[in-house]
């Protein structure tokens, strides 16, 4: 019985740091910032006298839809009422989409990809500027990360693949020696919810803002980007897998109608 009572507990405390625990969490959170937010930097009255009057024309279409030039006039006035809907609530949803859009990108650090399983092959893809730098490339790898095939050249591609297998958890460092020049990526094997990056690039600014957690590659290397096939999350629901992303905008959705409702925000 203790031991049950102990494993029901360990299962409890697992679910609730899990990530299906933190998208609720976060995504209640974030419903309500939306909110409260919107509330704070939009024309609350403007907004809703628009809708009023949106609402006016709507029924005024469906009272009036036997006389043609009054059907016509109302939805002339709704594509107005509509343009000036959207005029009032497009400079409120930029200060809302902008701070959701970084949060997003820096979960989906944690919760986008699952690390690569003890002993489960995985793949490493070097792509350089040119087919020349192909020959002289190596690969330095610390003890728990082994080589399970010999690399494949790819020189249409300027690639090299390597297949690898972590045999213990943590987060490794490889290193990629290529024309006098030795570049670093990071690998992370086992479980939990480490900030994982799939791939370092050089430069591609704004590629790296949205795709990769690590540093630039130094412009005076050969490579221009080091990737790995880090396997897709998905969080169980019901028996069904979901991205986490699917589910954030759908309980951030949902939290951010009922604050509205319960705060009186017009949106």
């Amino acid at each position: 019985m203790a031991c049950f009572a102990a494993f029901s507990f360990s299962m409890v405390i697992s679910i609730l740091t899990g990530p299906l625990a933190i998208v609720i969490v976060v995504s209640v959170v974030v419903g309500l910032a939306m909110v409260v937010l919107f509330g704070y930097t939009s024309d609350q009255k403007a907004i809703g006298i628009a809708k009023d009057q949106l609402k006016a024309h709507l029924l005024a279409v469906r009272l009036y839809r036997d006389q043609i030039p009054v059907v016509m006039g109302s939805y002339g006035k709704i594509l107005r009422g509509t343009v000036r809907y959207l005029k009032l609530a497009f400079k409120p949803l930029l200060y809302v989409i902008v701070p959701i859009t970084l949060l997003m990108v820096q979960m989906d650090r944690y919760l986008g990809q699952t690390p690569i399983p003890v002993n489960a092959p995985f793949l490493l893809t070097v792509h350089f500027s040119s087919s020349d730098a192909l020959n002289d490339a190596t690969l330095a790898l610390p003890s728990e990360i082994v080589m399970t095939a010999p690399p494949v050249h790819i020189a249409a591609d300027y690639q090299i693949v390597w297949r690898l297998a972590g045999t213990r958890d943590g987060s490794y460092e490889m290193n990629i020696n290529a024309g006098g020049q030795s570049v670093e990526k990071v690998v992370c094997v086992g479980g939990g919810l480490p900030r994982i990056s799939t791939v370092r690039l050089r430069g591609q600014f704004w590629n790296r803002v949205f795709s990769s957690a690590e540093p630039s590659l130094p412009e005076n290397v050969s490579i221009e980007s080091i990737s790995i096939n880090y396997p897709d999350r998905n969080i169980e629901i019901a028996g069904y897998g979901m991205n986490w992303i699917w589910l954030f905008f759908i309980l951030s959705m949902v939290a951010g109608f009922i604050f509205k409702e319960l705060l009186g925000i017009q949106i």
